[in-house]
């Protein structure tokens, strides 16, 4: 299965890569305004974010959104030491600088405990989604690990575009799945969207595809 997974990453960071800068910028654009029309979002008194890397789909007009609307706005921060992902508020987006990764990370010493985002909206970068929820990573473990550990009542949302989105992906037991996914043509969300749910090899899952002005 880690074959299985590898390959697909390489393919999909080519694909991904390939992407006009312009085009990208469009679509993450309509990604983002999409997201902004759910209800998950308008719920969400708070929103914990990343950083883009290469052409994956930005975050920066989430981010204005949720700060101008006076919303707690978290962003990642990895501790090379422990390998582990801390969610770190930011107040401006001036507080943000280049981390350890070579991707911006925030400066300031507010990091949240798990009880401050155990109500959150949680945006997560993937390099493939499937229609069951399940999310493709990077290959480092980072959100796998974080999500495994954050609250059931938060919803982890997944911004893709549309040709990353396939009717399945390999997954593993402790694999988490998400309670959301949107891309610039749709939001979709799992039958059964609890984010806590581990995958089940057997289980191939659901997708409810709505039109994105629809409640998600």
């Amino acid at each position: 299965m880690a074959d299985e997974k590898n390959r697909l990453r390489r393919i999909f960071r080519e694909c991904r890569n390939a992407l006009d800068a312009d085009y990208a910028a469009t679509l993450a654009c309509r990604i983002q305004q999409n997201l902004l029309e759910t209800s998950c979002y308008a719920a969400a008194d708070r929103v914990a974010l990343y950083a883009a890397a290469g052409h994956e789909v930005s975050t920066g007009m989430i981010m204005r959104d949720a700060l101008r609307s006076g919303r707690r706005v978290y962003l990642p921060r990895i501790a090379p030491e422990r390998r582990n992902l801390q969610m770190v508020r930011v107040n401006d987006p001036s507080e943000m600088r280049l981390g350890a990764f070579g991707i911006p990370e925030p400066s300031g010493a507010e990091v949240a405990s798990s009880r401050d985002l155990r109500r959150a909206l949680i945006c997560v970068p993937g390099l493939a989604f499937s229609l069951a929820g399940g999310r493709l990573g990077r290959g480092g473990g980072h959100y796998d690990r974080f999500l495994a550990g954050a609250a059931e009542a938060a919803v982890a949302a997944g911004l893709a575009y549309d040709f990353q989105v396939l009717d399945r992906l390999p997954e593993e037991p402790h694999d988490r799945r998400l309670g959301l996914i949107v891309t610039e043509s749709a939001v979709l969300r799992p039958a059964q969207s609890v984010m806590g749910a581990a995958a089940r090899p057997d289980d191939q899952g659901g997708m409810n595809r709505c039109c994105w002005t629809r409640d998600c």
